[in-house]
């Protein structure tokens, strides 16, 4: 009887390390290397305006649309009048639009207009 309980409590343990083990070893690679950027509690009001945006020597302005990206799909590539401005990731330059982000998971995107 001694050696049964003794086994099963050897067994428990072991499964039980077992399963700590590979949890651990699953979310190593990725703990905290995740981007993420903060969502403002409402857009600025410039934005809301349509006022442009300055870079790279022209204007961009905002759509009355949105794109649904995760953050690592994303790459700040300046900040205008505090407000964070990104590019898609795979995006070269130059770049056909710009986003700002709104809400999670919601980026409004802006358009060049060279025109003016």
């Amino acid at each position: 009887m001694e050696n049964k309980r003794m086994a099963w409590v050897l067994g428990f343990c072991l499964a039980a390390l077992s399963f700590a083990g590979g949890c651990t070893s699953v979310n190593s690679g990725n703990a905290g290397q995740v981007q993420s950027y903060p969502a403002p509690v409402i857009e600025a009001e410039w934005i809301r305006n349509g006022e442009p945006i300055e870079y790279d020597g022209s204007k961009w302005y905002p759509a009355n649309d949105y794109e649904v990206l995760q953050d690592p799909d994303v790459y700040q590539i300046t900040e205008y009048k505090s407000v964070q401005v990104f590019v898609e990731r795979i995006a070269t330059k130059p770049y056909e639009r710009l986003f700002t982000k709104f809400d999670k998971n919601r980026f409004r995107y802006w358009e060049r207009k060279d025109n003016d």
